[in-house]
């Protein structure tokens, strides 16, 4: 199955772990059997200063238990001490575990004396009062407070303010107790008492939760699902056929894969007529390839659909030896039908015999130049070496290369060597030289203005239509666009998508 990928299966992980965690927060919140908790924050640790003409001890009285507070001396600390119900659980006097003593809580200060202490408590909770105020009351004890056990329904506090004799770390600031089925816990938050939590315990861990799982699934869609350029396709292609459209094809595929990131564009060619069959017998099964054919492909392919790419030059060369600029096509005919065998008949005083470099049987170079140039076959392979002729009934030495570049380097190299290629091959070579056919040169700007005889037609055959939104038709696309018309250009050749050729590549 193809969604069976491993971002699919971590994508579908992580959105079941969203919902189990958040049905268990509930079911745990809603139906679980909830434990009870008695938090403690430090909301107030400052240092005091003894002022001039100050009492030796002072009263101060708050809505609460009153105690004395002795006046302040240099190092005098006051600690605001917040006591508070935090769960959903009501807490009673009995919940606080048997004690031989009989307060409460005891709150140590570490090495610190407690000067005094006050309890605060807002004005409608009586029942937290007299708690505080029934005995054992609220004191203190060397380092120590002593706090009655008082009952707190959900959401209810007290304050006490303590008084040291100097300055403690929030850190040494400990309660001392237990709650039968519950606990004791510091909370850290310093939050204002009437600013209430945005959150309770169980909002927030589920939101959490889904936040995390939310960012880890938006991260697997963008990364898989990002759409690529417009015009571009993710996948694998391959193009064959043509070996004088290969460098051309090569740039192309490069340039594209850098525009449309997430596809690769293979080249891998063999001639024109063992691409049109690679593409036929593949078939449906083997995925995306496009054939690339020098002129149409024969017959007996029907499921081949084809698209004019662009215009092919080709160029007969010839050894530097041979000093011709120009052929006219009735000589090439009849250096190939072997009555012309030695370039002394053209070339007066020169005794050079003709030697012809040729392509094999699948190259679409070697079918156009029979089919434009010779208006006929080429004649039979005759040589091994491409030097002696191994056929005594042969008229002509000629031999089959696989490759243009094998044509050309043994054309530079052997003295009376005629041979064929595509126009850009030839550029920069040395040993060779390109001739004229009947005056006329390959050049691309005067594709149609000039019969020039030895060029063609590029086909892309593909098997059947291929889907719109294919790597396979957005690449064919791509050729006939501006990026791809450039690449195209660049290597010699005319595209058919430009107006000229369009004109040509209709005339032909």
């Amino acid at each position: 199955m193809e969604w069976i990928t491993p971002e699919n299966l971590i994508a579908v992980g992580t959105a079941l772990v969203g919902v189990l965690v958040t049905f268990a927060v509930v079911w745990i919140d809603r139906f679980s059997p909830q434990r009870k908790r008695l938090g403690y924050r430090v909301q107030l640790n400052t240092p005091l200063h003894r002022e001039e003409n100050q009492d030796s001890e002072v009263t101060t009285v708050r809505e609460g238990q009153v105690v004395g507070m002795a006046a302040p001396t240099d190092g005098s600390t006051l600690v605001l001490l917040r006591i508070e119900n935090d769960r959903e659980l009501d807490i009673s006097s009995e919940d606080y575990g048997a004690s031989t003593d009989p307060h409460g809580l005891k709150i140590t200060f570490g090495e610190r004396t407690v000067q005094g202490v006050v309890a605060t408590i807002p004005s409608a909770w009586d029942s937290v009062r007299e708690d505080l105020e029934r005995s054992p009351k609220l004191g203190r004890n060397g380092n120590a407070v002593l706090v009655p056990k008082v009952a707190l329904e959900r959401g209810q506090y007290f304050k006490l303010l303590v008084q040291l004799s100097g300055g403690v770390a929030d850190r040494d600031i400990k309660i001392d107790g237990s709650l039968q089925g519950g606990s004791i816990r510091r909370n850290r938050s310093t939050t204002p008492d009437e600013k209430p939590p945005r959150f309770s315990p169980t909002a927030r861990n589920v939101t959490l939760v889904l936040t995390a799982c939310v960012v880890a699934l938006a991260a697997l869609i963008v990364r898989e699902q990002n759409p690529p350029p417009i015009g571009c396709a993710r996948g694998t292609l391959t193009l064959t056929g043509s070996t004088a459209f290969a460098p051309a094809l090569r740039a192309a595929a490069k340039q594209y894969e850098e525009d449309c990131e997430g596809s690769t564009v293979a080249v891998d060619v063999h001639g024109s007529a063992a691409g049109i069959r690679e593409l036929a017998q593949a078939g449906k099964e083997k995925g995306a390839i496009i054939a690339f054919s020098d002129g149409r492909k024969p017959g007996g392919f029907p499921e081949l659909r084809e698209n004019r790419v662009a215009v092919s030059l080709f160029s007969v060369v010839v050894n530097d030896g041979i000093p011709l600029d120009d052929l006219t096509l009735d000589q090439i005919r009849r250096v190939y039908r072997g009555e012309i065998r030695n370039w002394g008949e053209l070339v007066p005083g020169l005794d050079q015999p003709v030697l012809l470099i040729s392509r094999d049987a699948n190259s679409g170079t070697r079918q156009v130049f029979q089919r434009r140039v010779l208006h006929r076959n080429e004649p039979a392979n005759s040589s091994q070496d491409c030097q002696t002729s191994d056929d005594p009934e042969s008229k002509v030495v000629r031999c089959e290369l696989d490759s243009t570049e094998q044509v050309l380097a043994i054309v530079a190299k052997l003295p009376g060597a005629l041979g064929y290629s595509e126009l850009r091959a030839t550029d920069g070579r040395k040993g060779l030289h390109r001739v004229a056919v009947d005056g006329r040169r390959p050049v691309v700007d005067e594709i149609g203005a000039s019969p020039y005889p030895y060029r063609e037609i590029e086909y892309a055959y593909t098997w059947g239509l291929p889907r719109t939104d294919s790597l396979t038709s957005s690449f064919l696309t791509y050729l006939r666009s501006g990026r791809g018309q450039d690449v195209i250009g660049a290597h010699g050749h005319l595209p058919c998508a430009t107006p000229k050729g369009l004109k040509v590549c209709g005339e032909d």
